[in-house]
């Protein structure tokens, strides 16, 4: 019997290694695990009541992890969504974050940035404020952008590949990679979904015109 005080992580992720080394990672520093392999499980175990939130596979067989986002809105079960995944790719995350993921962290995952990750959504602060904060602070370091290191940041959260932009733009592949690094740098992104959302926060893509 899981207390509603207590803090829970529900790790849904149909790879059984991932999903216990996930579980162990969390139970390491005091937190409540509960492991699903599929997310039909997840939902017929779910309680919105609990101080809680979710670790989320995106690809799974059977019902896929925005599947599963999707049967939480149309349940009312608002809980932090984290998708963590091995196939990031932009319309993903993109999805993701329109549905009001909390965070979309790449596999192999940095253990410490999926324990910060979880910590934030599983604080009592009011996510909705935060990310009214969050565009002021992403326009701010825009501003802070020269204007080639512009020219990259559209097309990269749009989904080209930095070979793509490198022909778009009339430069080097290498050139492309050196500027994608100070366009992360800048924004204090520490990989491209997390690029993603902040464009998306501002307003700066539009998902009907993804690739």
């Amino acid at each position: 019997m899981v207390s509603v005080t207590e803090q829970v992580v529900y790790v849904v992720d149909d790879d059984q290694g991932m999903l216990d080394s996930t579980v162990w990672l969390l139970e390491s520093v005091g937190l409540k695990a509960l492991p699903f392999t599929s997310g039909r499980e997840f939902l017929e175990a779910c309680d919105s009541r609990l101080n809680a939130c979710v670790l989320l596979d995106v690809r799974m067989p059977g019902m896929g992890g925005l599947n599963v986002q999707e049967h939480m809105r149309s349940r009312d079960l608002h809980l932090p969504v984290i998708f963590v995944s091995g196939h990031a790719d932009v319309p993903i995350v993109v999805r993701a974050f329109k549905a009001g993921a909390h965070d979309f962290i790449e596999k192999p995952y940095n253990e410490q940035l999926l324990l910060d990750s979880v910590l934030q959504a599983l604080s009592k602060a009011d996510h909705r404020q935060s990310l009214g904060e969050g565009p002021a602070r992403v326009q701010a370091r825009m501003q802070q952008l020269t204007p080639r290191e512009r020219d990259v940041l559209l097309p990269l959260v749009q989904g080209y590949t930095n070979r793509e932009i490198a022909e778009q733009l009339g430069v080097s592949v290498k050139t492309i990679d050196l500027y994608r690094a100070r366009v992360m740098k800048r924004m204090a992104a520490s990989h491209l979904p997390e690029l993603v959302g902040m464009a998306i926060a501002v307003g700066l893509v539009d998902p009907l015109q993804l690739r």
